[in-house]
């Protein structure tokens, strides 16, 4: 009974972190209007927690070892917990911005702990239902968050977004002063590796605020951006360079010689790419071009969320049977480019069945492969090698989903301007298509009483307002190709996996 406490208590913290990194995507206006800022301003709010989350979650393992992992993940609890009140306290942009940043620092354990924890609830031979149980919060953080920011945001106030982590976060630290303990094995560490932590923060905090902030201030044409792209491409060599000459690096770095972590990796990397990139693309398309609301766009994502938990259970069983971790990415993989097949083809008529069931594939296919490539990532590592092994992977993910909505959008917005231009360039006199739509607009607005003048003005702006909403239609669509494009050309690391013909290395994550 215990166990189960516990394991439910560290999943939704897990899940409580995660749905954070999203929560406030469709609050920023509201945030934006209150506290007095420019939207571009208040978009800080989510750059600085991610900023936060991708340079803790590296060193979670070494924070761990150094300060007891009971103290760490409970401190980061409370920590995390209390940036989230201040947050909701915060009386202008800069203080909501630093105190998400310092909310971020305390969520990263909230994440890689959690999993450690998880896998060492369970003995080696349930391995698969652990990665299971983690896949869950994985997946359906970042699912839901819009949706229950939406929620809050239209009914209550955007305060509340933070507030509601409050409960959860103390009932978390009470049950985990209660029932955590130290693992059986404590890793030894050396003194603090500040150099290492020095160029981490540097070179992955750089990264990530260029993937974050790049688009929206047109990428090298800001001096920061060629600045910060500068400092993390220096920053970034130099950690790893540190790290591997080092005796205690603060990111064990070698448990990549692992073949199979790295690949794991990788694919962690591009799942990343595409749970992040489809939760942001979807909810946008659904709004904008098909006028759906935010309950509509949060219902439509659902289904697929409920139908993502039966098939992360069955991924975990599946996996105890012996079914190739390999096989199962590889289907994953597959449904997900389907997802990304089904919607690009999709246009302005399209209605909520339309997109639900593409969605199915998108959850079955990301149910499938976020299982196996938890296993897959410790296959093949040492019991004390696992929490390192762990937050990289964990690290990579969250990359992954910057990289991924930075790539789209820029390209959302060249790709839009290029179909507006193709566009446009048919709307000539010698085109009688749409000389014939003109005419008919024309004629429509003259029916309504205006004078010939303003009744062909008003169908040239009807007919730029077509032309930009099929643009964006066709943008969208490439957007969505895109993703499946990657997901399709990272299939073929697999055939370097290690295991492939059968099941991989069992996961002694018991004696950790």
């Amino acid at each position: 009974m215990k166990r189960t406490i516990l394991l439910a208590t560290v999943i939704a913290a897990a899940v409580m972190e995660l749905i954070d990194t999203s929560i406030v995507n469709v609050a920023l206006s509201h945030m934006s209007g209150n506290l007095g800022a420019t939207l571009e301003d208040t978009s800080w709010v989510i750059t600085s927690y991610a900023i936060a989350n991708v340079i803790i979650i590296p060193i979670t393992s070494f924070l761990a070892a150094k300060l007891g992992r009971r103290n760490y993940y409970i401190g980061s609890v409370i920590a995390f917990t209390f940036f989230s009140f201040m947050c909701g306290q915060a009386s202008n942009i800069w203080m909501l911005v630093a105190f998400r940043f310092l909310q971020g620092i305390g969520g990263g354990a909230l994440l890689s702990v959690s999993q450690a924890i998880v896998f060492e609830l369970f003995p080696k031979e349930k391995q698969g239902a652990a990665s299971a149980l983690f896949g869950v919060g994985v997946f359906l953080g970042p699912t839901i968050g819009p949706t229950l920011g939406g929620f809050i945001t239209e009914y209550y106030s955007w305060p509340w977004i933070f507030y509601i982590n409050i409960p959860i976060g103390i009932t978390v630290a009470i049950i985990c002063y209660a029932l955590l303990h130290e693992p059986a094995v404590k890793p030894q560490t050396g003194k603090v590796d500040w150099t290492g932590i020095a160029l981490l923060a540097a070179g992955i905090g750089s990264l990530q605020t260029v993937l974050e902030r790049g688009e929206t201030d047109d990428w090298f044409d800001a001096k920061y951006i060629v600045w910060l792209t500068g400092i993390a491409i220096v920053g970034l060599v130099l950690f790893v360079w540190w790290e591997l000459r080092v005796k205690s690096p603060v990111v064990n770095l070698r448990v990549l010689k692992s073949r199979n972590l790295s690949i794991a990796a990788v694919l962690t990397f591009i799942s990343g790419i595409g749970l992040f990139s489809s939760v942001f693309l979807t909810p946008v398309f659904s709004q904008r071009l098909l006028n759906f609301t935010p309950t509509q766009t949060g219902l439509l994502l659902l289904p697929g969320a409920c139908l993502a938990i039966g098939a992360l259970v069955i991924s975990g069983k599946l996996l105890q049977k012996g079914v190739s971790p390999l096989v199962m990415i590889t289907a994953g993989m597959s449904l997900f480019m389907l997802f990304s097949w089904q919607m690009s083809g999709l246009n302005l008529e399209a209605g909520k069945t339309d997109i639900t069931i593409p969605l199915l594939s998108r959850a079955i296919g990301l149910a499938l492969v976020t299982v196996p490539l938890t296993a897959l990532a410790v296959s093949s590592l040492e019991p004390k090698d696992i929490p390192q092994g762990a937050a990289l992977n964990n690290m990579m993910r969250q990359l992954g989903g910057s990289f991924g909505i930075a790539t789209v959008n820029t390209y959302l917005t060249n790709r839009n301007a290029t179909h507006r231009t193709d566009l446009i360039a048919n709307i000539t006199p010698g085109n009688p298509l749409a000389m014939e739509r003109l005419n008919s607009y024309t004629n429509y607005f003259a029916g309504k009483g205006f004078n010939a003048f303003d009744a062909h003005n008003r169908a040239v702006q009807l007919m730029d307002n077509v032309v930009t909403r099929q643009s964006n239609l066709l943008s969208f669509g490439d957007a969505y190709l895109l993703i499946g494009v990657v997901f399709l050309a990272a299939l073929p690391l697999l055939l370097f996996a290690a295991g492939r013909k059968g099941k991989p290395t069992p996961v002694l994550l018991s004696d950790h």
